[in-house]
C-alpha cells in the first residue's frame, strides 16, 4: 500500500471514530435528559458563540398549558403521537410542494425531528445533516416516550432573538409563566416557530395572525401525549 493509501486509511478511521464517538455523546446526554431538565442545545450554544444572550427556563410537562401542547401539534405535527419519528406522508407532501414552487420552503419534518436538530446539530442544510437528523430522531424516539419529546421540544425552540422555551416566551411577551397561557397566547407563540426572530419583532404581522386563527381552529382536534 502506498503512503497515500494509508494516509487515507488513517484519515477514513479517524473519521469514523469521530462519528461514533459522536453518536455516543448523544446517547449519553439523551439517557441524562431522559430525565433532568435540558437547559442548553446546540442552537443555543451557536447563539452564545456568537455574542447572543439566552434566556430560557425548563418547564415540566405539566407546567406548560394544554393549549400551547395542543398548538404545536396541529401546527408542526399533527400526526406526532401517532408515528415514530417521521411522517412520510407529510415528507411527500413536503417534496410535492417544494417541486411546484421550485423552492425548499417545505421540510416536513416531525416535532422528534425538529429537536434532534435543535439539540445536536445546526440550521445548515445538507445530505449529511438529515442522515445525523433521521439517526438522532430513532435515538430520540427509542429512548424518550412521547410527553417527554414533547416537552423537550417546547423548552427548547427559539421564540425570539435570545428567548428559547415556552416559559421564557410566555414571560417575554405576555409577563405571565406557561401554566398560564391562554388559546390565543399559545396559537401566537407557536405560530411564531416558522421565523421566530422576525415575528418576534412583529407581532402584529398579517401572516402570523392568520397563522394563529387557523391554528386555534384546528387546536381541539389535537391527539396529546
Amino acid at each position: 500500500m502506498t503512503s497515500i493509501g494509508k494516509f487515507i486509511k488513517r484519515l477514513l478511521w479517524a473519521v469514523l471514530l469521530l462519528v461514533v464517538a459522536f453518536h455516543v455523546l448523544v446517547a449519553g446526554l439523551l439517557l441524562i435528559w431522559k430525565t433532568q431538565p435540558i437547559n442548553n442545545s446546540m442552537f443555543m450554544l451557536t447563539h452564545r458563540l456568537t455574542g447572543g444572550s439566552v434566556t430560557q427556563t425548563w418547564a415540566d410537562y405539566d407546567a406548560i398549558a394544554q393549549s400551547a401542547k395542543q398548538a404545536a401539534i396541529v401546527s408542526e405535527d399533527s400526526k406526532f403521537s401517532q408515528h415514530n419519528g417521521f411522517d412520510f406522508d407529510g415528507i411527500e407532501a413536503a417534496r410535492k410542494k417544494n417541486e411546484a414552487s421550485g423552492t425548499m420552503s417545505a421540510g416536513g419534518s416531525t416535532i422528534t425531528q425538529q429537536l434532534a436538530k435543535n439539540l445536536f446539530l445546526t440550521s445548515h442544510r445538507s445530505y449529511v445533516r438529515k442522515g445525523e437528523e433521521a439517526v438522532i430522531t430513532v435515538m430520540i424516539e427509542k429512548l424518550w416516550d412521547k410527553q417527554r419529546i414533547l416537552t423537550a421540544y417546547l423548552n427548547v425552540a427559539e421564540f425570539g432573538k435570545g428567548i428559547y422555551g415556552i416559559d421564557a416566551a410566555a414571560h417575554h411577551y405576555f409577563n405571565k409563566s406557561a401554566a398560564k397561557l391562554n388559546r390565543d397566547e399559545s396559537a401566537l407563540l407557536i405560530g411564531m416557530l416558522t421565523n421566530p426572530k422576525y415575528y418576534g419583532d412583529n407581532q402584529s404581522d398579517r401572516g402570523l395572525r392568520n397563522k394563529q386563527r387557523i391554528i386555534k381552529k384546528r387546536m381541539n382536534n389535537a391527539v396529546l401525549p
